[in-house]
């Protein structure tokens, strides 16, 4: 048994809408940029990738607005589009035969900021009664499940960055045990104080306003927001049902966890990858292109070239890093994903932004400055979650 993607919705900092987002990356078209949705200006980083020209009033009804904050309603009209998109909804399968796995980061943080601000500044009696849910971590799992009426298996993974490929992974698991349909993927974003100085704390972000991963003048990443969400479908049920979109399929996923700092034990990247390349049956010379983490910190940079070198050769595959015209989304690593499954659709590999070279002592093939056709079968994904998780996800075209 194996799980299709049949269904794609993204909202990106460079474009809102599937075709939007693809043809800006493939173009380079960035979308970073000065903060403008608080005042960034006392903060040592003022640049994020802010999804433009969204107004959630325009895609989702009145009464879901006061309850939601702008990472759910970005999720809200992801996972609709996902849905339109597959030409299905949850009404087509049995009771119990449709669910939702998304991947979160700190759940709806811009929600919690303000009521919090509203219980210091005004007293309890003036913050609002959906607090209670909307700033979860399971926020966007639940909100698409109520929308859309599934039943089924439902869950959230909290590993950061990582979690867009677990939470894929897991929506892969719920398919192959007899689960006709999953909605999973992730779309995150707290840009407001709180949730920059969490991204602040980890000490990685880049101050130079640049994210060049793999550079030699890399200084860290950028965050951004939005993300992808995926329909998942059993590919039986799919061909079953004629689903008008095959984007690839699922192939190999699994993912580890980096051992305590010290123990002198190597990170769990290259397990976490080996593992996935086992899992769907394929060796490294399988491997059409990696989307790497691209994480933009000089050591972790090197760590991850390091794997790919190992399981590739030097210069052994094409590596890519469109977040770096996104910045990282936090617990949105899906929408590499989904890049991906359109790399292999059109046979391009879009390019890394606005890196123009590697440093060489890296010794990967990363693509920079203009897309690149080649045929493609199959993608390795790669994603790490600050606090040691490490995803690898293998998708392969479906003829």
């Amino acid at each position: 048994m194996s799980a299709l993607v049949t269904g794609l919705g993204i909202v990106a900092p460079n474009g809102l809408g599937t075709e939007e987002y693809w043809a800006a990356t493939l173009a380079g078209t960035s979308g970073l940029g000065p903060i403008t949705r608080f005042d960034a200006s006392g903060y040592p980083a003022t640049v994020a990738g802010q999804v433009p020209d969204f107004t959630a009033a325009d895609h989702l009804p009145g009464r879901l607005l006061p309850q939601t904050d702008q990472m759910t309603r970005l999720a809200l009209v992801a996972a609709d589009w996902a849905l339109r998109d597959a030409g299905v909804s949850a009404e087509d399968f049995p009771e119990y035969g449709a669910g939702v796995v998304t991947a979160a980061s700190g759940g709806g943080v811009e929600f919690g900021q303000r009521e919090l601000q509203a219980l210091w500044e005004h007293g309890r009696e003036h913050v609002s009664a959906y607090q209670s849910f909307a700033w979860f971590y399971a926020v966007n799992t639940g909100q698409i499940s109520i929308r859309n009426r599934t039943k089924g298996p439902s869950g959230v993974l909290v590993t950061e960055q990582a979690g867009g490929l677990d939470a894929l992974g897991q929506a892969r698991r719920e398919v192959r045990k007899g689960v006709r349909m999953m909605v999973s993927g992730g779309v995150d974003g707290a840009l407001c104080p709180w949730g920059w100085v969490a991204q602040l704390a980890t000490g990685r972000l880049s101050e130079a306003g640049e994210y060049l991963p793999f550079a030699a003048t890399a200084s860290g990443y950028l965050p951004g927001e939005g993300g992808a969400i995926l329909v998942v479908e059993d590919a039986a049920s799919a061909r079953e049902r004629g689903a008008a979109h095959r984007y690839g399929e699922l192939a190999g996923y699994a993912a580890t966890m980096d051992p305590a700092p010290g123990s002198g034990r190597p990170p769990g990247l290259a397990r976490a990858a080996a593992n996935a390349l086992a899992d769907a049956g394929l060796t490294p010379a399988d491997i059409d292109v990696v989307f790497a983490d691209a994480a933009g910190v000089p050591e972790l940079d090197r760590a991850e070239a390091a794997v790919l070198v190992e399981l590739f050769g030097p210069h052994g595959v094409p590596v890519t890093a469109p977040k770096s015209l996104t910045g990282r989304l936090a617990g949105g690593a899906a929408l590499d994903v989904a890049g991906a499954l359109l790399a292999l659709r059109d046979g391009v590999i879009p390019p890394s932004g606005p890196v123009r070279e590697p440093a060489a002592d890296l010794r990967l093939d990363l693509v920079c400055g203009a897309a690149r056709p080649a045929p493609l079968r199959t993608a390795l994904v790669l994603a790490r979650g600050y606090g040691g998780f490490n995803a690898a996800l293998v998708v392969r075209a479906t003829p």
